[in-house]
Formats: C-alpha cells, structure tokens, sequence
C-alpha cells in the first residue's frame, strides 16, 4: 500500500470536468477516433472594444483583430499569443477571417484595404446569402449569423434582412471567436483560455471574455476544487474529534486517521498508475472513504463482540456495500461508472487494512478499556415493532415523492444562484450560437461511391426539414443549419465524398466531414443545429433521425450534449426502481451466501431496498434527481446494509454495541454533514442526501436491533 501511495509522485491526479467524462456518448468517440474535427471541445470568446463602441464595421478594427488572430496562431507576437507551454491554439474561427475569404474569392482584399468601399464595390447585389455567392461567401454569411448578436444588421452578409444593405458591412458593436485547444497532455487545460483572454484585455484595446459552455465547466471544476481543499482538512479534523469524543483513545484516534489516509493515497495511486481518467466528481468518494473506514474501529475498540463476531460482520457488511455500490459499475453514465468504482475499491481496501493491519492493534486497545458492557438490554415486546413501522414510514417517503428526473447537463454543475448561468443565459437571447447545441450525426458511407454521396446529400436534406432543427431565416428564405457534405460543384451524378471534400473547404464547423480509418474513408460526420432549451425537442429529434437513417438503408447514430444527455435522463427515470430493487437482490444474495442465514439476509435486503427508495424520493424533494442521485441512492443502500448486517446478527444487543453502532454512524453523518455545507451542487446533494440516508439507516438498524425481544425475556427471566 505504502508501494502504491508512493506512485502518486510519479502519477499526480488530474481530475477534470466535462461532457465526455460525464455519460458515454459513442458518435463523439468515434468522431474522435476517425474525424478530423474536435467535436464538443470549441470554447467562444466575447470581444468587445474598449470604449464600447463600433467594431465589425469600423475597418481598422477589424484589420486590427484579423493581425491579433493569426499572431495568436503563429505565435509570432508575445503580446497576443499564448504563454503557456503545454497549451497551444489549434484552430480560430471568427467572422473576419471568413469575410477575408469571402472577399478574396472576389478578388478583394480586405485586410489591404483603406475604406470599406474598396472591398464592398462594385456591389454584390445578393451579397453572401444569395444563390450566385461563392462557397467562401456562404460560409461567411454562416460566420455572421452565428457570431454575430441576432439583432446586427448583417449589411453585406445578407441585404434580404429589413434594413440591411449589400453596400454597408455588417454593424455590431461585439462578436464572438470559436476557439479549440490543443495539449500534449492527457487533458487540455481551458482555464489557459481564461489567461490568454485577460492577456488580450490587457495588452490591446479590445476587451476579450471567455464565455460559454465548456468555460462553465471549466469554472465548476475550480469550484469543486476550492470546495475540496476547504473541505477535506475539515473533515480530518473532525472525524479525529468525534473519534476521540467518543473511543476515548488517542492512539486509536491517530492509527484510524492514518489508515484513512493510506487508504486514499493508495487507491489514488493505484489507479492513476494504470491510467484511470479521474473526474472531478470521483473527489466525492474521498469523504465516503473516510466515513466507511471508521467501521472497523468502533466495533472492534468499542462493541462487546469478540474477535470472529466482528470479523464476520464487517465481512458480510463490505461485500453487501460493495454489492451495492457496484450496481453503479454498470450505469450507462460514465461519471457514475467512475465514481462507483472508486467507492468499490476505497471500501474494499478499508476492509483489507482493518483486518489485516488494524485489528489485532484495536483489540489490544479494546482489552484495557473497562466501559464496555457485554450485557444484554432488556427489550420490551411492543419495541419490536418499531422495524415493521419504520419500513412504512420509508416507503412513504417513495410514494408521496415527485416523478421524473433532470436532464444531465451543465445546470447540475453550478450553483442556481451562479452568476455564470445568468450570463450564459444573456448570451443564449442574444447569439444564435449560443441559445443553439450542435447535435452530432454520423453516417457509414464510401468516399469512392456516387451512391453513398447521394443517399447522404438527401439524408442531409431530410434532416433540414426537421422541426427542431434551427435555421438562418432571412426573410424570403430558410436555410437549415445542416453542416456536413457540401453540394458538387462539377458534375453532381457523379461526385463522391471524397471528391467533394476535397474540393471544398466545408463548414465553419465541420471543415473536414470525412471519417477515416488508416487513409480509407469510412463515413461522413454531420453537424446539425437544434435549439438548445428544449430537452423533448432534443429527444425527439434523436429518435426521429436514427429512425431516418434506418429507412434511408444506412447505418450510423446521433450524439452530442444534450441528445445523449436527455436519452440517459430518460433512461434513468425508467430503471431507477429497478436499480434499488436488483441492488437489494444482490445484497441479499451476498448475504445469504455468507451469513448461510436466510431470514438474516431477507431483514437485511428489505432495510436496504427501503433505504434506497426513500432516498431516491427525498432526492426528488431536495430540487430533482440528478446525476449523481444514483450512485449516492447506491451507497445509501450500502451504509444501510452495514449496519442492518450488525443489527441482524443472532446476538442480543448490548449497549456497547449500541455506542458502536451510532457511534460510526454519527461520525459518517459529520462527515457528510460537512460535505453538504459545499458550494459544488453534486458535493452539497451528496452530502444532505447522505447525512439525511445514514441517520435513516442507523434508525432502521436500531429498530431491527429491537427484535431480539426473546432474548431479552430470557435475560430478565435470569
């Protein structure tokens, strides 16, 4: 252990925070995997000059921005490029560099020019939304919607709009940049971003702001981490207090709170040796680490149990936690997937040093300690139906719970009150970029076939008429926001992907569509607009044009944020239930293998199941089920098969049995109590909802204790 601990100086953690380390998402990876394009990594930066006043149509500040653009990419000038040495620009898109185009495709020159009408005369009468503009024009008509406010008047980009003109630029007074990022790390650091734009602000006369979605990712990660830092020495602090409060001896205090931190260091090791992508939200296990690793040293320091008894319980409690927290193993969500597995292994290696380091140490403790009484209570009778009433009070917490489930997207990431969100908010009323989400869509298809390029032009054409789909209206015409294969500009029967694409410099977005795999051309990847407030919209769409490829005889899929991130919603408000009850199943079946107890395991599979949907219910009631409700739900279930296996074992309950019980309860629920106070919204629910499941569980295993009422007469018979 002290092995693996080491190999954190080697491996350092870092943990990082984004829609790929949250759910899975199979179009994404393989646009990874075989694409040209980053898909979900673009970052948006919000410029504005100095003074507030006009920019795309004043011509010496565009020219100003169009140098500040290609110096950040070359590098070529320290004021405005990058500082950072592992972080570098990989690609800039922004409005000027594709009215440069535009206008060069004309034979202009806009960086050369002195005055506006160099470059808009003679007029271009339809200017770059009509049906004679040239492929660089139409892009940068796209460029100019998209990263324009929606109340510009777009002048030149499209005179069909009231009020604008073919002989006036576009007039704005601020724009967005699409930006992407490129590291030779593992992960690419966007708070580098955050530098480079106070970097601009400083040095120029513009002033540049990191805006948009993966920048609010970006600062809930540095939220959740001031939180854990503030956090964790707290919780080391009081989880040394409460044992000292309540064992009564340091040097058990301070060998419980070193096999803590072995345990945590071990496992952080251990896995970032092999290569394990560390979330931000897996730091939520750390606390739940701490708060199952006190198990050992109360009921071996404090109970009236002997040797084998404690061992056989803290046995049969690991493998029922960790039946139960495993179930999140196999979630569909890959956050989920990591943090269970992270709690799996943190439990487990508890267990493995109590055992095996730690237990002849407390029992040497334990042998001078005169408080523990090995006494029975004396229970009355009607105690005994505290357990049959507690499971109904738990049940109807389920039953009066709301229904449904939130969409798991960035919402759940920051606090309600952020003003992040209010600025995100501001931006998604004003920017079509950014009020839209880019729904991915890849298609099979062979770059050397004529067919393969027709079914997918009319794939394409098919998917435009989509009512979700967003679309650049100008007043006589709509243009679906549809970017993937561009239309042939030779002979169109009998163009291929790969002729197509290698004669046109595709989209804003999609600049190369092709996927490919060792030079061969295997499919093309579409980039579809849809409005990003409307989560049944989302939904719909998914199904509607997974549902269109089939009948079109092709084969591929749809991705993106919130497609995928409102499907797993979906699929979790379905199976919620029945991942309480096949947990409930699996601790049962754990149970009855090891205890040989068949009345024992069904006590402790009906305590957890009530645990779990009382929990999910109470989640409902604090502001929604999310993402991380059901590994929290899990581990509530676990903790609740910890001390429902102490409770039910055929032994009559004494009260240092008692003091050990609540003891280690308490202790967890400090612990999470502290989580709780935590800005981070999955640490804050985690840590209410677990206090709130580890109280209920300590009372439900207390109320099972109640049941040994036989043993109680006999003693008071004695």
């Amino acid at each position: 252990m002290f092995v693996c601990s080491a190999m954190m100086l080697f491996y350092p953690v870092e943990p990082d925070i984004n829609t790929k380390l949250l759910f899975d998402d199979p179009v994404d990876d393989r646009i990874d995997d075989e694409g040209f394009i980053e898909s979900g990594n673009e970052l948006i930066v919000l410029f504005r000059h100095d003074d507030g006043g006009q920019l795309t149509n004043n011509l010496s500040r565009v020219q100003k921005l169009i140098q500040i653009e290609r110096e950040a990419l070359n590098g070529s000038n320290s004021s405005v490029s990058m500082d950072s040495e592992d972080v570098r620009f990989n690609r800039i898109e922004t409005p000027f560099m594709t009215w440069s185009n535009a206008f060069a495709s004309r034979n202009r020159s806009l960086e050369n020019a002195t005055r506006w009408v160099d470059v808009l005369q003679p007029t271009i009468e339809n200017g770059w939304c009509g049906d004679d503009a040239t492929d660089a024009e139409r892009r940068a008509f796209e460029a100019s919607m998209l990263m324009l406010p929606q109340e510009t008047n777009y002048g030149v980009a499209c005179p069909s709009f009231s009020g604008a003109s073919a002989t006036q630029p576009p007039a704005a007074n601020e724009l967005l940049w699409l930006i992407w990022l490129e590291s030779d790390e593992g992960v690419t650091d966007w708070s580098e971003l955050s530098k480079w734009v106070e970097k601009i602000s400083e040095e120029t006369e513009f002033e540049a702001s990191a805006v948009g979605m993966n920048m609010l990712f970006q600062k809930s990660k540095n939220m959740a981490e001031d939180d854990f830092i503030a956090i964790l020495p707290m919780s080391i602090v009081l989880l040394a207090l409460i044992l000292m409060l309540w064992i009564r001896d340091v040097l058990v205090t301070l060998a419980t709170i070193g096999g803590v931190a072995l345990v945590i260091t071990t496992e952080i090791g251990l896995l970032s040796t092999i290569g394990f992508d560390f979330s931000i939200i897996d730091g939520i296990a750390i606390p739940i680490i701490m708060g199952v690793a006190v198990d050992g040293a109360f009921w071996y320091s404090k109970s009236s149990r002997n040797r084998d008894e404690v061992r056989d319980m803290l046995f049969i409690a690991m493998l029922t936690t960790i039946a139960a927290v495993s179930l999140a193993i196999f979630s569909p969500i890959r956050a989920n997937r990591s943090i269970g597995l992270v709690m799996a292994i943190g439990i487990f290696l508890d267990w493995l040093l109590t055992r095996y380091v730690l237990e002849d140490f407390y029992l040497r403790r334990r042998a001078s300690n005169l408080s523990i009484v090995s006494k029975p209570h004396k229970i009355h009778p009607a105690m005994s139906w505290g357990w049959p009433v507690a499971l109904l009070i738990l049940a109807s917490i389920a039953v009066i719970s709301p229904p449904g489930v939130e969409v798991f997207d960035l919402q759940q990431m920051l606090p309600e009150d952020d003003p992040g969100l209010d600025e995100m908010e501001d931006l998604q009323s004003r920017y079509m970029l950014a009020s839209s989400t880019i729904a991915w869509i890849v298609v099979d298809a062979d770059g050397d076939s004529t067919e393969a390029y027709h079914q997918v032009m009319n794939l394409q054409q098919q998917i435009g008429q989509h009512p979700s789909v967003i679309s650049f209206d100008t007043g006589l015409i709509k243009t679906p926001i549809v970017m993937g294969i561009q239309n042939s500009v030779g002979n169109y029967s009998e163009a291929t992907i790969d002729q197509v694409s290698e004669t046109n410099e595709g989209s804003l977005i999609v600049h190369e569509p092709r996927l490919q795999r060792d030079g061969v051309t295997t499919g093309v990847v579409i980039a579809v607009f849809i409005d990003g407030q409307n989560t049944d919209a989302g939904l719909m769409f998914a199904d509607d044009v997974e549902e269109l490829i089939a009948q079109n005889g092709l084969q591929g899929g749809v991705g993106g944020g919130l497609p995928v991130g409102a499907g797993l919603a979906r699929t979790f408000e379905a199976s919620r239930i029945g991942q309480i009850l096949l947990a409930g199943l699996a601790i049962g079946g754990v149970s009855i293998f090891v205890s040989r107890s068949p009345s024992r395991a069904a006590r402790i599979a009906i305590g957890t199941v009530a645990i779990g949907i009382s929990v999910d219910g109470l989640a409902s009631m604090y502001g929604g089920r999310s993402i991380n409700t059901a590994p929290t739900v899990l581990l509530a279930m676990g903790f609740a098969a910890d001390y429902l296996t102490h409770a039910s074992a055929e032994h009559p309950p004494t009260r240092s049995d008692t003091s050990a019980r609540w003891g280690s309860g308490i202790t967890s629920i400090s612990i999470f109590f502290l989580l709780g106070f935590a800005t981070w919204p999955p640490a804050h629910n985690t840590g209410r909802l677990l206090s709130v499941g580890i109280l209920l569980s300590i009372l439900l295993a207390t109320a099972l204790s109640f049941t040994h009422t036989f043993d109680g007469h006999q003693i008071e018979e004695e």
